[in-house]
């Protein structure tokens, strides 16, 4: 099994809303519409949306985590794809 690298590959913030999941739906569907989104649903070994507490905005932060083989992950980034590991999550995910 190839080794497959684990990035954020999108990440936006979310009001306090009473439910804020079905919300975050409408960003996350816009984002998988636009080139970046629909190259990661279709090479991603694995997608998932997280969504954290964000105390300063008093609301949500949802990240998109996407994890590719090397190939896709080189190809990722040539498509104008962009790494969001500027928060704390990315460091406490193994």
């Amino acid at each position: 099994m190839a080794d497959l690298t684990k990035i954020i590959v999108h990440k936006f913030t979310m009001g306090d809303v009473e439910d804020p999941d079905l919300y975050a739906a409408d960003p996350i569907w816009k984002w998988q519409q636009t080139q970046v989104g629909k190259f990661v649903m279709k090479h991603a070994d694995k997608t998932i949306w997280v969504r954290n507490v964000d105390h300063n905005y008093h609301g949500y932060r949802y990240y998109i985590v996407a994890e590719f083989d090397e190939r896709s992950l080189v190809e990722y980034y040539l498509r104008g794809g962009e790494d969001h590991r500027d928060s704390y999550f990315a460091d406490s995910e193994d």
